[in-house]
């Protein structure tokens, strides 16, 4: 029997199983959701970036093995320098365990995380690193069928008491743009 010792981790990085991926993207094909910006979905990224007045805001549809901001409201330079001078750029997509998103959508349930470096379970995800984002605000894009397709979030790069008032409002967004969404697409319209 040999022994390998274990591999040094940052944090604890666990991005959950998520079963409804296949589902999930066969809803959001249905919805025309699927992989490409929507201009209205950007003005709405861009509102809520305004009203919590963070740095960061999206609107995240997550797939099998990736997710997508349809909607994005991002910095255009990175505060994060990476050790050869360089600084990074966040597109459109990302891996599936890059960010909290994943978490949200398998959980169905917003999440607040005031200082992600506070929770081992997510201090150590590449976008703390990589992006700077240490505050995050999201909650879960559920469909009249009961599907959770996405997310609307905001990040910051510093910690941020986003209490209650947050949390509410960031539901409540959530909630009306899902129903934009479906009628929308029940009338043959972009999101």
């Amino acid at each position: 029997m040999s022994y390998e010792p274990p591999r040094p981790v940052r944090g604890l990085l666990l991005t959950p199983e998520d079963r409804e991926a296949p589902a999930r993207l066969h809803r959001l094909r249905r919805l025309g959701l699927v992989d490409r910006p929507a201009p209205t979905l950007d003005v709405f990224a861009g509102d809520l970036a305004q009203l919590t007045s963070a740095p960061y805001a999206m609107v995240n549809f997550i797939g099998e093995d990736h997710q997508f901001f349809a909607g994005l409201s991002a910095p255009a330079v990175v505060p994060v320098l990476r050790e050869d001078g360089s600084r990074p750029v966040l597109g459109r997509v990302l891996p599936r365990d890059h960010g909290f998103c994943p978490h949200v959508v398998v959980r169905r349930k917003a999440l607040v995380l005031e200082d992600v470096r506070d929770y081992p379970r997510f201090a150590g995800n590449p976008v703390v690193d990589e992006y700077g984002m240490h505050s995050y605000l999201g909650a879960p894009l559920i469909d009249s069928s009961g599907m959770a397709l996405g997310t609307v979030c905001a990040a910051d790069t510093a910690p941020r008491a986003w209490g209650r008032t947050g949390l509410e409002t960031i539901k409540a967004l959530a909630a009306d743009l899902v129903v934009r969404l479906e009628r929308s697409a029940a009338d043959g319209l972009p999101p």
